[in-house]
């Protein structure tokens, strides 16, 4: 796919393949492994020397389709389709972190990813410090010489609180770190991190690039040709590999992408205006509001507010439950990014087994609610959390 080409063509045409029956959409390559011509194609295939696949655990045309149109999105070198969201942030982490290497991370991003190297790769010598990356000082104030990674999630999970990733570059820069941007908040329609200045982009596909709630899956951009080398094999080796036809509905999703976040925030919008004036709402963060903390900051580095927004309730922890406890509309349900709409309470769901004190320290308040905004009718979602917030 030509880059000169839009947004919207790359995402509607960034997975064409060719194919000798000229589908329109991109065929499903459902095989486990791939012939060869004669001893010698196959000789040269294993030596990376001939055009062809191999296994699919190696490489498979109907995920390549899908690794390139995300590149393409992302402006990268090229994509690495995984099984998850979370085969993408552990295969990231195995390609630059090591026994006596240290990571710089977000305090405030999806759970599993602090879990992972706070209970897994910490058994292997690797130290994370956890800050507030949007406090700048705070981050550079962690970096210590066996640094190895700067790992921010912006907007953050669940906090909606955002990141300069330009500024983090240039730290990055400085001290011979590789930035790595999980971008699942605002997906390549909203936000471009490798365009300022990141080395890798990483997303839960199963989020806004799918859209629909059917798919787990996960992908990572690099900028550079030689991180994609480095993270490649480490992928293969390790297996987390995508499966075909999950990449075919992946696929199909992303097609629509642009659209349903431009529906998606158009909501968020009303919804955030409804619960800031709400007496029964204490605070809300949303990029869209002048009132968020890093307004500005939003304006100038994303290309709209987005669709996610959390708030928190006059009367705390209890005053949340009686809330998502008496929605109709809205999906009490963890994830993210899909047609409709979902709630959740991330202090006893999503980041629970984060202590309270780290739960604190990252702005996760037992008061805080998330919400994922579809694209149903606003009026009606507001009328939804009107009727639960009359029993709050």
């Amino acid at each position: 796919m030509k880059e000169k080409h839009g947004f919207y063509t790359r995402m509607v045409h960034g997975a064409h393949m060719e194919d000798k029956y000229l589908a329109v959409t991109p065929p499903i390559y459902q095989t486990s492994t791939f012939a060869f011509k004669d001893a010698q194609h196959g000789a040269d295939c294993f030596a990376g020397e001939a055009d062809g696949y191999i296994y699919t655990r190696l490489g498979n045309p109907t995920i390549r389709g899908l690794e390139n149109a995300v590149a393409s999105l992302e402006g990268g070198f090229g994509g690495i389709a995984v099984a998850s969201g979370m085969a993408a942030v552990t295969t990231v982490y195995m390609a630059y972190l090591g026994a006596g290497s240290h990571i710089v991370s977000s305090a405030a991003v999806y759970g599993p990813s602090r879990g992972v190297l706070e209970k897994q790769f910490s058994r292997f010598g690797v130290e994370a410090s956890f800050v507030d990356s949007s406090d700048i000082r705070l981050v550079e104030a962690a970096i210590r010489p066996n640094t190895k990674v700067l790992y921010i999630e912006t907007p953050a999970n669940p906090t909606i609180a955002i990141t300069d990733i330009a500024a983090c570059a240039e730290l990055a820069k400085k001290h011979g770190l590789k930035l790595v941007v999980d971008n699942t908040f605002c997906s390549p329609y909203l936000q471009q991190p490798l365009a300022l200045g990141a080395d890798i982009v990483l997303h839960s596909i199963t989020k806004f690039i799918n859209g629909h709630a059917d798919v787990v899956g996960g992908v990572i951009v690099t900028k550079t040709e030689a991180d994609h080398k480095l993270l490649y094999p480490i992928m293969t080796q390790m297996g987390p590999n995508m499966d075909p036809h999950q990449a075919y509905l992946v696929i199909r999703g992303l097609k629509t992408l642009a659209i349903r976040i431009e529906r998606g925030q158009q909501n968020a919008m009303q919804i955030a205006d409804y619960l800031e004036q709400h007496p029964k709402i204490s605070w809300v963060r949303y990029p869209g509001l002048k009132s968020h903390p890093q307004y500005e900051l939003a304006q100038k580095q994303q290309m709209g507010p987005g669709a996610m927004l959390s708030f928190g309730l006059k009367g705390g922890l209890a005053a949340g439950k009686t809330l998502m406890n008496n929605v109709q509309l809205a999906a009490l349900a963890v994830s993210l990014g899909g047609i409709e709409t979902l709630i959740q309470h991330p202090a006893s769901m999503t980041h629970a087994k984060m202590s309270q004190d780290d739960k604190l320290k990252a702005g996760i308040s037992d008061d805080l609610v998330r919400l994922s905004v579809g694209i149903e009718d606003a009026e009606d979602l507001i009328q939804d959390l009107e009727q639960a917030l009359l029993k709050v």
